[in-house]
Formats: structure tokens, C-alpha cells, sequence
């Protein structure tokens, strides 16, 4: 499948309810490491940008700072969401992006608040996206899955699914 430029507002529409995504970056080592974290991104948030609150002294941060190339990976499996996302990981020194993306549940992370000196706030410059909606039933699903294993050829018409070029 080839990448298209398209309307992003599907995309942001299918994160927006899956609050947690899974950061992948490279270690040190040479490893791939995935962390779950909060997505902060709001509605005036849609555009080439995933935003994260980060511990500035853990590993994260050093993995990515030096590696940026990452991938965030979120999933709804009970209404059959799937969206990975790749580009480049940044640390921004924003005190005014920071409060406008700060929440109360952040301090349960950070307890010096939006001045914390630990907290980091990184943004994934996106790259490009791929998403996977599946609109079919479960019991249809089912049947195509068990169709395609029967016949040999593989399931058609289970989900849409894009490639979104961002930048």
C-alpha cells in the first residue's frame, strides 16, 4: 500500500478516545523498547504532532534523545481501532505548551506540577501514520476469516485501512 497525503481528521478522530498509547524507541543496546504513555493531545491538538509528559531522568528520554526515531502504537480492540504512528521524538521547552497540556491527572506523576523540574514534555513530529477501522461485525468477521481459511484466498472488505503521510 502507498502512502497518501490525506485528511488527517480520521485519524486524530480514532486516537482521540484511546488514551494510552505504547512508545516505542531504541535503547542504547540496540533494542527496541515499547512503554505505555499518556497521549495529551486535545482537540485544538490534530495536527502533525503526538504530545507526551515524560520524566526527564528516566530512561525514555535518554533512549530517545539519543535514537528519535520512534513509534506509538494504540489499539482499541472493543470497537476494532488500530492506529501505529512514526516520526521523531523532540524535547520541547515550552512553559506555555506545557500548562495549556497539563492536567490534574499528570500530578499524579509529576507532584511539582506544571514547574516540576523532571517533567519533560516531548513531542513525536509524525511522519507518517497507518490506521486499520474495522467496521464489520464480529460474527461477519468470522465468517470471512473462516471463508479465506477454507478457500485459501485471503479476507477482503474487513477494515479500511490507510496510510497517512503527514510531512
Amino acid at each position: 500500500m502507498t502512502a497518501q497525503t490525506i485528511d488527517t481528521s480520521k485519524l486524530w478522530d480514532m486516537i482521540k478516545d484511546i488514551r494510552f498509547g505504547m512508545l516505542t524507541v531504541r535503547g542504547a543496546d540496540g533494542r527496541l523498547y515499547s512503554r505505555p504513555m499518556t497521549t495529551q493531545n486535545g482537540e485544538a491538538d490534530r495536527g502533525g504532532v503526538v504530545w507526551f509528559f515524560m520524566s526527564r531522568s528516566g530512561q525514555p528520554v535518554a533512549d530517545l534523545t539519543a535514537s528519535p526515531d520512534v513509534n506509538v502504537a494504540y489499539a482499541d480492540p472493543e470497537s476494532d481501532k488500530y492506529v501505529s504512528v512514526s516520526g521523531a521524538a523532540r524535547l520541547i521547552e515550552d512553559p506555555v505548551k506545557k500548562q495549556e497540556l497539563w492536567s490534574e491527572a499528570a500530578k499524579a506523576w509529576f507532584q511539582g506540577g506544571v514547574e516540576d523540574p523532571d517533567l519533560a514534555l516531548v513531542a513525536i513530529l509524525v511522519a507518517e501514520a497507518e490506521y486499520w477501522d474495522v467496521k464489520t461485525s464480529k460474527p461477519v468477521q468470522i465468517f470471512k476469516l473462516a471463508k479465506a481459511a477454507l478457500t485459501g484466498e485471503e479476507p477482503t472488505d474487513l477494515a479500511e485501512h490507510r496510510r497517512v503521510r503527514m510531512r
